[in-house]
């Protein structure tokens, strides 16, 4: 993928419905879909997805092999960087390392250190597109649908979702693989609705203008309340009023149909989540001035507030992308953001009572390798963190899972933290596997090409 459309795609951020307009094919089959509505119900699962489009250094969350790393490195850590403290944990702590420790000392996060793709390494694939897409459908299969399709399809085979779920699933970075549309379409109504901070309201028509002015006497001849004054001495249509009308009119009877009569009712539930309030959250408060902590804290008003909504996804644009070739500098100041802003999610999620059900994924198409390069950056690696928070009434955290080791090919920029052998390990798609189980799938490897849940969080 050329760098300026990776941006492009990492800093997209809708306030609309997305289009149904892909037409891939897909594995599902509802028919080998073991589905259990007691796991489902008894969970009540809510996820939101941090995806970090770039591929995000692993360091931040594992200094374990840093002095090692230093001896062989091209350029020098310590002069670049400056500050490079270890924690207790060997995390970083400049790059957000106490805020980690602080989530992973109250039983709140587990951090998996050896989230890595064997397949990957032995066709040698570390290319933006390709590792995003997949990772973004649990699967290697170039035609499948993105996890949150499938699982769309799914709940509403099984009647967990329906029309009268209140936005069942909701992005905040606009249109991605999660999405993507298999052989069997995701019905129009359950189309993720798109939302920003501001929770600009895609059902709001109270601010469209109108381009036509009407008489009295062509007011006389509509229904009551049909019309408004305006300042002009005419009368315009009440939007709402006429959209509605006309929506029944014009669309065949059926579930669109039955939407529209729920718009204004939606309509005011996202005003109501708007303008709610946090709960005070002490030294554990939002970040001030930033888009990002917005962003996250919208997103946990809305899961705390809705019920309905399964899986909120949102990416990291806010702070900037991950793929730090060059100048890597501001990736300490980037991931501070990030997890001073999921320590302030957590609080939150807490004081709304509501640990059990939500979880937090943080992950992305893959890691760096860890030489810092002549550009004061790092190239693609293979090995990424995955952050797993809450969820407390199904996962069972184990602080910090997998142990790496370095790889040294003896090439320049070649410098790599693989799986110490015998560790904790997993393919990227048992992310996926992992979030099918907690919704009420008993076979995700169905979806996922034979890889698993991560079962360590389970135990």
């Amino acid at each position: 993928m050329e760098r300026r459309k990776f941006i492009k795609l990492s800093l997209a951020l809708g306030s609309y419905i997305l289009a149904p307009q892909f037409s891939y094919a897909s594995p599902l089959d509802l028919g080998k879909i073991n589905f259990s509505a007691a796991i489902e119900t008894s969970n009540a699962a809510q996820t939101l997805i941090i995806y970090l489009y770039g591929g995000a250094s692993q360091l931040a969350g594992n200094l374990t092999n840093l002095e090692e790393i230093k001896t062989v490195s091209q350029s020098n850590y310590d002069n670049y960087f400056n500050t490079l403290t270890q924690t207790t944990n060997n995390l970083w702590k400049e790059a957000g390392g106490d805020a980690m420790e602080s989530l992973l000392s109250s039983g709140d996060m587990t951090l998996f250190r050896c989230c890595y793709s064997q397949v990957r390494e032995e066709v040698g694939n570390k290319a933006h597109a390709v590792c995003t897409a997949q990772n973004q459908k649990g699967s290697f299969d170039e035609d499948s649908a993105g996890i949150i399709a499938n699982l769309t399809n799914i709940l509403s085979a099984n009647n967990s979702i329906n029309t009268s779920s209140v936005m069942p699933f909701v992005t905040m970075e606009g249109e991605s693989t999660f999405y993507r549309d298999g052989h069997i379409p995701v019905p129009g109504y359950l189309k993720p609705i798109g939302l920003n901070e501001s929770f600009d309201n895609p059902y709001d028509r109270d601010n469209v203008r109108q381009w036509y002015y009407y008489t009295e006497a062509e007011r006389d001849r509509a229904p009551e309340n049909y019309w408004k004054p305006d300042n002009q001495g005419g009368f315009l249509p009440a939007l709402t009023t006429s959209m509605d009308t006309l929506a029944q009119q014009h669309n065949s009877t059926g579930k669109i149909k039955d939407i529209f009569t729920q718009r204004d009712a939606r309509s005011q539930f996202i005003n109501t989540i708007k303008t709610s309030t946090t709960p005070d959250l002490g030294s554990d408060a939002y970040p001030q001035d930033n888009k990002f902590a917005q962003q996250i804290e919208g997103a946990i008003k809305l899961l705390t507030h809705n019920a309905d909504t399964k899986i909120l996804t949102i990416s990291t644009g806010r702070l900037g992308g991950w793929d730090d070739h060059n100048e890597a500098q501001n990736y300490v100041n980037r991931t501070q953001d990030l997890f001073l802003s999921l320590k302030s999610a957590m609080a939150h999620i807490r004081a709304e009572g509501k640990e059990n059900s939500i979880n937090i994924m943080v992950f992305g198409e893959f890691g760096r390798n860890v030489n810092l390069n002549s550009a004061n950056g790092w190239d693609h690696g293979n090995l990424q963190n995955l952050y797993v928070l809450g969820g407390h009434g199904y996962f069972n955290h184990q602080g910090i899972v997998g142990e790496t080791i370095l790889e040294n090919t003896g090439r320049v920029n070649r410098l790599y933290m693989k799986p110490k052998p015998g560790t904790y390990q997993f393919e990227p798609f048992s992310i996926a596997a992992t979030l099918y189980k907690i919704y009420g799938i008993e076979n995700p490897e169905e979806l996922t090409g034979g890889y698993g849940p991560i079962d360590r969080l389970f135990v």
